[in-house]
């Protein structure tokens, strides 16, 4: 395993890549999570290389009550939000991999996120829960 999936919450999903992705989603909004930007990668590497690639999608993921604290203790958050979700199809299922907040404490060296990414990835680890179940 490198060393991006160990900083991940990953889960595999016996499901269609579309359903995968609307699952994701349902997940985030049950823990406050709205979505606000969306790549859909394969169309992107398509149109930019003229090249194929299989069905991927970036979802940035946001909790504002989370970033607006997070704003408020470090103002240079913004280079590590939204937090990125990625779907992709694999093997004839998908998988669901989510950014572990934890893992940003490391770049931050601030104690006073500790608190916001640990609640963060409460809330995440929660998403993967959900994606686990359904």
């Amino acid at each position: 395993m490198n060393e991006l999936q160990e900083s991940a919450l990953r889960v595999r999903l016996s499901v269609p890549f579309e359903e995968a992705v609307q699952r994701t989603r349902t997940a985030l909004q049950a823990q406050g999570f709205g979505v606000l930007t969306e790549i859909d990668v394969q169309a992107t590497l398509k149109k930019k290389l003229g090249v194929d690639f299989r069905k991927y999608i970036i979802l940035g993921a946001c909790n504002p009550p989370l970033a607006y604290r997070a704003f408020q203790t470090q103002l240079e958050i913004g280079l590590l939000l939204p937090c990125n979700v990625i779907v992709y199809e694999d093997d004839g299922g998908s998988v669901a991999s989510i950014v572990d907040p934890l893992g940003m404490l490391v770049l931050l060296k601030d104690p006073a996120m500790d608190a916001i990414a640990h609640e963060a990835y409460e809330r995440l680890v929660d998403v993967a829960i959900a994606l686990r179940g359904s």
